[in-house]
């Protein structure tokens, strides 16, 4: 799978790292929906962590889609809701 952390580029992932990202991904949406600034910027940073080190980066000229995109590191939650908003 593809997987674009914004503002850094995109990660090919293996489907067993995926299972963890995915989780990784839900309890970011969990601190979001609480509005817990502290758990989603918790959460954000151990969700890119995984993605960095589970990844390969992915060629610039590589037109694949991404089928995941994350926050860049640092995101505030308003920025988040926003991001997510754009997306519904």
């Amino acid at each position: 799978m593809i997987v674009r952390i914004l503002g850094e580029g995109r990660f090919e992932v293996g489907d067993r790292a995926m299972a963890e990202i995915e989780a990784l991904d839900e309890a970011l949406g969990s601190a979001i929906d609480a509005g817990d600034a502290d758990a989603m910027a918790s959460a954000l940073g151990d969700l890119i962590a995984r993605i960095r080190s589970s990844g390969t980066p992915v060629a610039p000229d590589d037109l694949r889609t991404s089928e995941l995109v994350v926050p860049h590191e640092g995101s505030t939650i308003d920025e988040v809701r926003s991001l997510l908003a754009e997306e519904a």
